[in-house]
């Protein structure tokens, strides 16, 4: 059983046919349609689509002025696309350790990483759930610093019935194979601030205007653009997105059903005034069982499953150049080592449901047995 479930056929063909009819196949008038849905569906002012969430996060703080010497704030649990923006700017990641009931940055500890230096506040809406960003934006505005979220994997999600990425200045999403919907690669910036927007299109493409007769540039930009073919897809994506959410929800109250109150077993959570909108389903176990060994069994019985995603600081390129401890960071480095993302997709039955679980149990004992054998040897 496959880690997702990708909902693309026919209609998508059909769609990227008409681009090809065209003959206009870089980003055009299908880019714009499918721009004009995700603001629509986020009920936002702007939005940009871009080849990529990565170059969406890179856009985003190169337009709000993050260089060198600056410093951005991101929690330590996440893709490592996260930091790697802020690094290619020349500016620091500044990594703040996460809540294990949410997996997402700890609002908490953010004032103590804030210094003179800090730029931004980039929270990242883990595996589909929206940080606090109350409490992120009232620290973000009494120091006047820019917030952006990372909100790659949570389009769909609300918090206090506002989209993800609504709060800050500006939200990027991505269109993964691996989120709610795709384009095969992909990102999008939404904002509501004119100014932004106006600068997001200028650095998208080349740091260029369009005059009468040719192009005139005005800043050192980029080629961000995504192709009318990927955004083609992404049309046919957006008109399934709510039955694709509506399914995903189902299948993870199915496991949450099934697994809660398993020994060992944690399965993630949804806070008041939060709606997750379960881009990935990601329990943890308990530490005697052996996360690795478990994933290694479900392969074997045919069940996909993986990691849930990167303690940032365990890496070694973040660990060689800021000498960061697994005790500056407990739980991104307990999240890191026993967080395990089940197989999920918005058509999944209960049978398919209860295949993973049973798997899952078996391999939790198996682990378990082989843990208790390796200390009674010792």
């Amino acid at each position: 059983m496959k880690l997702t479930e990708l909902s693309v056929g026919q209609d998508e063909l059909d769609e990227i046919q008409k681009v090809f009819e065209s003959g206009y196949l870089t980003q055009g008038l299908k880019t714009s349609e499918f721009e004009d849905r995700v603001k629509k569906f986020t009920k936002s002012k702007w939005a940009h689509a871009t080849s990529s969430a990565t170059t969406g996060l890179h856009l985003s703080l190169v337009a709000i002025g993050v260089g060198a010497g600056d410093e951005v704030i991101i929690p330590d649990f996440s893709f490592p696309a996260t930091a790697n923006v802020i690094e290619q700017l020349g500016a620091t990641p500044i990594f703040v350790d996460i809540s294990l009931d949410t997996f997402n940055v700890d609002a908490t500890k953010i004032a103590t990483a804030l210094s003179p230096r800090t730029k931004a506040i980039m929270p990242v809406h883990a595996f589909g759930l929206c940080a606090e960003m109350d409490t992120i934006k009232d620290i973000a505005d009494n120091y006047s610093i820019d917030v952006v979220e990372d909100a790659a994997c949570a389009l769909g999600a609300t918090y206090k019935g506002v989209s993800a990425g609504k709060f800050g200045r500006l939200g990027v999403f991505s269109f993964h194979p691996r989120k709610i919907i795709t384009t095969g690669e992909g990102g999008m910036i939404i904002t509501d601030d004119d100014e932004m927007s106006e600068r997001l299109s200028l650095l998208r493409s080349h740091g260029a205007i369009r005059l009468d007769h040719y192009l005139q540039f005005e800043e050192i930009g980029f080629n961000y653009r995504l192709s009318d073919i990927n955004s083609a897809i992404g049309v046919v994506q957006m008109k399934k997105i709510q039955a694709v959410l509506t399914g995903r929800r189902h299948a993870a109250m199915a496991y949450s059903m099934r697994l809660s109150g398993i020994d060992g077993v944690s399965v993630p959570s949804e806070p008041i005034d939060h709606l997750h909108s379960y881009q990935s389903y990601v329990i943890i176990l308990s530490r005697p069982i052996n996360r690795d060994k478990v994933i290694r069994l479900m392969r074997d019985a045919g069940v996909e499953t993986t990691l849930g995603t990167y303690a940032m600081h365990l890496q070694p390129v973040f660990r060689r150049r800021y000498g960061l401890s697994d005790a500056d960071f407990p739980n991104a480095s307990h999240a890191h080592r026993q967080c395990l993302t089940l197989p999920l997709g918005h058509s999944m039955t209960n049978v398919e449901i209860d295949f993973v679980c049973d798997n899952l149990l078996n391999a939790i004992k198996l682990s378990r047995d082989d843990h208790k054998a390796n200390y009674m040897s010792g």
